[in-house]
């Protein structure tokens, strides 16, 4: 029977409730068992979302806090049109520096540094062409850049190939070992008259925690009797950057120059593109959660620039930093004697005959 209230309203039985008013056992536990498992789900996803928050925060790694203005200073930052070279310079644009981008593709370049202008106001941010892999454009730029620049307070070396095919350079060198390692051993070394006018000055190289496990096999350098494996050869090139940071502190000590390098952590950048055609399979698999456990370029630059900026480094000149902290490089990276011979094996094939 529909009962009528006062009024002439007419209420209607709830649901679950029988003739007599009372309630169905039935429905009270299926409606009850819906809300225990809204309350369970609700949970689970509010817990998974704070361990995504906390996964990220520990992958984005150390911030760099320096508020350094580097108003007339002059910076020089290779590879800077994309990736952390590019959240680099625009950083170091925003604190008023001068910032030479050293670029292999000059429209690619260009388009970056015309971003950095607008987004920064800084109208200071100029492209000049550097091709790593080869010899005569890293003297040209040198040159060029000598002629041409009052000062050089900031050398970033930053560019840098990975896990790429078997390529020879024009001049004949095994392309990673050439472009991560040699270019900038070249570059730096010439332009050290600029960077010793300008002291305080800094060189900033980047380098990967991929160096463990590397070995300098100076008897076959560029795979010329051994199988080509492009992971060992990544590595030999890191490795090799780790040496030649610190062997370029122990030359200029007490010149005012620092040498620094740095692994800037697992990165979503272009640098990966040659691992995705060694191994399209795994490159799939991993494209998805690649974009939780990887930083972001700007994450990923916090450390160049520490290196860059911090003020009070120069007694820790040649240490190896990752996450803005200073961190020990594997053994094969704190081999003085095995630093000093790259140095002059790098020497010998790049021509420099005079090396600090």
């Amino acid at each position: 029977m529909k009962a009528e209230a006062p009024g002439g309203f007419l209420v209607l039985p709830w649901p679950g409730t029988g003739a007599g008013g009372g309630s169905d056992p039935e429905v009270e536990v299926e409606v009850e068992g819906r809300g225990g498992l809204l309350l369970k789900c609700g949970a689970l996803l509010g817990l998974t979302l704070i361990c995504v928050a906390v996964l990220r925060r520990w992958i984005a790694g150390g911030v760099c806090h320096s508020s350094v203005r580097l108003d007339g200073k002059t910076v020089l930052i290779t590879g800077a049109n994309t990736g952390i070279g590019r959240e680099t310079s625009k950083d170091l644009a925003r604190r008023g520096a001068r910032v030479v981008m050293a670029c292999r593709d000059l429209a690619r370049a260009e388009l970056a540094a015309e971003d950095i202008r607008k987004s920064t106001g800084n109208g200071n941010v100029v492209i000049r062409h550097l091709d790593l892999a080869s010899l005569l454009s890293v003297t040209t730029f040198a040159k060029e850049f000598l002629e041409g620049e009052d000062r050089l307070d900031i050398l970033i070396n930053n560019a840098g190939v990975m896990m790429c095919p078997k390529w020879l350079t024009e001049d004949g060198f095994e392309t990673q070992l050439a472009v991560n390692h040699l270019g900038h051993f070249l570059l730096t070394n010439l332009l050290l008259p600029k960077l010793k006018s300008s002291a305080p000055s800094r060189v900033v190289t980047v380098s990967s925690i991929a160096h463990q496990g590397g070995r300098i096999d100076f008897d076959d350098l560029f795979f010329n009797k051994r199988p080509y494996n492009s992971l060992q050869s990544y590595r030999q090139s890191k490795l090799a950057n780790v040496l030649f940071s610190r062997e370029l502190a122990h030359r200029l000590h007490g010149s005012g120059v620092s040498s620094f390098c740095l692994h800037p952590g697992v990165i979503r950048t272009e640098l990966g593109r040659h691992v995705h055609g060694w191994f399209p399979l795994l490159g799939a698999l991993l494209s998805f959660p690649s974009l939780m456990l990887m930083k972001t370029p700007t994450q990923g630059c916090q450390t160049t620039l520490h290196c860059s900026l911090m003020p009070g480094l120069e007694s820790q000149s040649g240490r190896y930093f990752s996450d803005c902290v200073e961190k020990e490089t594997a053994p094969e990276g704190r081999d003085d004697a095995v630093a000093r011979k790259l140095w002059e094996e790098s020497a010998r094939l790049v021509g420099l005959k005079d090396s600090c």
